[in-house]
């Protein structure tokens, strides 16, 4: 999904919640977004909730930035991402970011009991609306 609109199916509107969780199942982090189809792809989920983040960040702009992929010229850190200034981000640019990292195994999506491997697989919101979200860390030295 290129454009800022939620893509519109008939059906009583869904909704998913997107929730952080550590490699060893402990919750970080969660939000709901409610009035969606029934079924989307994970790449609309992932781009999604890669657009509520940002906008989440742009109303209130700060050195900090709290969602699923680190921003261009940001640095990691235990509460977030640093950015070196304050500043807007453009949530279409962190999209592409969160496919490229999904595509890299920088962390990977749990749909119900299943773990989804292709951005373009059909999640069933009705049935699975919870998302879990894994960041994978890269082991030293390898």
């Amino acid at each position: 999904m290129r454009s800022t609109e939620v893509p519109s199916i008939g059906g009583t509107p869904a909704g998913v919640t997107f929730r952080d969780e550590t490699a060893t199942g402990r919750p970080v982090a969660e939000f709901a977004v409610a009035g969606l189809p029934a079924r989307m792809t994970v790449r609309e989920l992932v781009r999604l909730r890669v657009r509520e983040e940002v906008a989440r960040h742009n109303a209130c702009v700060s050195e900090r930035f709290n969602g699923l992929v680190r921003p261009d010229g940001a640095e990691a850190g235990p509460d977030g991402y640093r950015l070196r200034e304050p500043r807007r981000l453009d949530w279409e640019r962190q999209a592409e970011i969160a496919e490229r990292a999904f595509a890299g195994n920088g962390f990977l999506v749990l749909a119900g009991d299943r773990q989804v491997e292709d951005l373009d697989e059909e999640v069933d919101l009705t049935a699975d609306p919870e998302l879990v979200f894994v960041k994978l860390v890269p082991l030293a030295g390898g």
